[in-house]
């Protein structure tokens, strides 16, 4: 029979019996495998737990309290549930992984729910821990500390198969921090006021699905990274990027819904002639963008340093200043079987009603690249002297810079990329 225990009740056949002066820790290394224990309703000194497959509960009142240094509970055997505990003021040196909760390697399955975290350095470290759960928990950082000064909210490291779901992360460095960790499953979390909302650097087979951020200099910094599986996730109002792409491969990004970026910040500081990016890709190739909205940003979609060979289709581009942005040698088709993307700035027509337009969009001429170069040109921009370039390189192609084309531009936004169905 399972041992559970209640602070100061018996509710088996094993009797724990605690006091005020008890030794909480040595009741904790007590426990048999499989135990259910509850933490007394008081403030707590840093805990460690041992023994494999145990849950550790707290009472409504309970505060575990890191004292100001080192990690406030290390769990350190598999299988182990920590539960609804309110973790607080524990160690801010980032170097010695000083954590709210750390994870060891050894804690194979365990599984960290519905807390409630508030201190300076990491929230919940996973210390290459495989198999780990992550969910449903109120992360804070120290705000009375510089955002580079404090911790990530959760960070993996070197972590496999594991589940981060459901959790409210805000006022961190980063939400959550990816580090060659594969296979992992990032769903459905809440990022507020924070330098990334999700971090990637070096790491594989990733799932990042059904994820909001909001008021974060970046939403979603994607690095270093292959076969990421991006779907469903949204920016809302963050200050620079939506989404940064720097060096991704392989991967496929679906039904992401990017708006509101705009006026390039950095600390809430507007920086003069910055702008705001929905989706910024550098140097990144062999990638699928489908069914995503992007807009009302000051630039829907920035491309460079050889950020070819993507498939874009069936997106729509919605009321940016900008819709594209590319510099690069060659020219890029972005459609596909048939199907290319909604432009808010399309002036073609569909004579036959099929729905596609009849001329190629090709939002990348010359004449964007001018204002590109000098934006105090923009006065011009309706002006007899801009119609005749334009004019020009339509008439002879050989002075046409490479650039993006949209052969099958969309003249409807996708039924499923419609505001009221987002």
């Amino acid at each position: 029979m399972y041992q559970i225990l209640r602070y100061g009740v018996a509710l088996s056949v094993a009797l724990l019996s605690l006091t005020a002066n008890a030794d909480l820790q040595q009741q904790l290394d007590a426990l048999e495998p499989g135990a259910t224990f509850e933490l007394p309703p008081q403030q707590l000194s840093p805990l460690a737990i041992r023994v494999p497959g145990v849950t550790v509960a707290c009472a409504a009142e309970t505060v575990i309290d890191g004292g100001g240094q080192g990690h406030a509970v290390e769990i350190l055997a598999e299988e182990v549930t920590l539960s609804g505990c309110a973790v607080r003021n524990w160690g801010r040196d980032l170097n010695e992984l000083d954590a709210g909760v750390f994870v060891a390697r050894e804690a194979r399955g365990s599984v960290i729910e519905n807390n409630r975290l508030k201190g300076p350095a990491f929230g919940v470290w996973l210390d290459a821990t495989p198999e780990v759960t992550v969910r449903g928990n109120h992360i804070r950082g120290e705000t009375s500390l510089r955002s580079q000064d404090r911790g990530n909210g959760i960070h993996l490291f070197n972590t496999t198969g594991a589940l981060i779901e459901g959790n409210d992360i805000s006022q961190t460095r980063d939400a959550i921090y990816i580090e060659t960790a594969n296979n992992n499953r990032i769903r459905n979390n809440v990022m507020t006021d924070l330098r990334y909302g999700i971090h990637y650097m070096y790491s594989m087979n990733n799932l990042l699905e059904g994820n909001v951020t909001r008021g974060t200099r970046t939403g979603y910094a994607l690095m270093q990274s292959k076969r990421l599986t991006v779907l469903n996730n949204r920016s809302e109002n963050d200050e620079n990027y939506g989404i940064l792409m720097n060096f991704i491969t392989q991967s496929e990004l679906r039904g992401n819904v990017v708006t509101g970026v705009s006026q390039g910040q950095s600390a809430g500081v507007v920086i003069s002639g910055a702008e705001g990016k929905a989706v910024f890709i550098y140097n990144s190739l062999y990638n699928t963008f489908a069914g995503n909205y992007f807009g009302d940003s000051n630039i829907g979609i920035h491309l460079t340093a050889g950020s070819e060979d993507n498939q874009v289709f069936g997106n729509a581009f919605v009321n940016n200043q900008r819709q594209v942005k590319y510099v690069a040698t060659r020219t890029q088709e972005w459609s596909k079987e048939g199907e290319g993307n909604y432009w808010s700035d399309y002036l073609g027509w569909d004579r036959n009603q099929d729905g596609v337009g009849d001329v190629p969009y090709e939002p990348n001429d010359n004449v964007d690249r001018l204002l590109w170069k000098y934006p105090e040109a923009k006065i011009l921009m309706f002006s007899p002297a801009v119609d005749t370039l334009r004019w020009v390189q339509d008439a002879f192609p050989v002075v046409k810079s490479a650039g993006v084309a949209d052969s099958r531009p969309l003249m409807r936004i996708p039924a499923d990329l419609q505001p009221e169905s987002r």
